[in-house]
């Protein structure tokens, strides 16, 4: 895929598919879309000091890079998964500006994030330990239980085969007892196949440009 490097309202960067005429976060701000969702309602609501992540999606890195801040912040211990099908170059990614934006001492394990060698475990920091698994999710078999699931792939309208409720049926088989699932999509239609798929499912308030978002507890 080709991508255009764009400026979002927050001042952080994401990318736009002109092909499928989409972008990687929101207009309104991809460091601020990404930490309300995925971090502040996920992330931060998991109560374990060893922490299994799983997201779906690696695209820019920027949902691994505040996970690793948060895991830094927090003294917590996390392992995250990442799937991804069409990797980004590693010269667009180091175009991004998060680490400026976050924190400059976190460019270095940004650079580290995305010049690790795909399907193997990298030790980003001490508390962060990553795996980025080059894959069609529809096609993966889990081979380990989360505690936390990223669920950012990109629209029902553009990918409809990633949000089908046998999907969800497999990560939910994959959850441990109290995992959390959160996603930037608040349809109809994924709310009821994840609650089809065994999670108890509520709205939460979106961040700017957004009126809701999914979270999803495997009870």
């Amino acid at each position: 895929m080709n991508y255009e490097l764009i400026l979002t309202e927050d001042g952080s960067n994401s990318l736009y598919v002109p092909e499928i005429a989409e972008c990687y976060h929101s207009s309104h701000g991809a460091i601020q879309e990404s930490q309300h969702i995925f971090i502040e309602a996920g992330l931060k609501q998991c109560s374990k000091d060893e922490i299994c992540v799983l997201e779906v999606g690696f695209g820019t890195g920027l949902n691994a890079l505040l996970a690793l801040v948060e895991a830094e912040r927090s003294g917590k211990m996390i392992r995250y998964f990442t799937l991804e099908k069409y990797p980004i170059s590693v010269e667009t990614t180091l175009q991004l500006n998060y680490p400026n934006l976050i924190d400059g001492d976190y460019q270095k394990s940004f650079e580290k994030m995305h010049q690790s060698v795909w399907n193997e475990t990298v030790a980003v920091t001490p508390t962060f330990i990553l795996e980025k698994i080059k894959t069609d999710f529809t096609k993966y078999v889990h081979l380990q239980n989360y505690d936390v699931v990223f669920f950012d792939a990109f629209s029902p309208e553009k990918q409809p085969e990633m949000w089908m409720q046998q999907q969800f049926e497999n990560i939910f088989e994959h959850c441990n007892h109290g995992a959390i699932l959160t996603t930037y999509c608040a349809k109809g239609a994924v709310r009821r196949a994840l609650q089809a798929a065994g999670f108890s499912v509520e709205r939460l308030a979106g961040p700017p440009g957004k009126r809701e978002i999914l979270r999803a507890i495997c009870r």
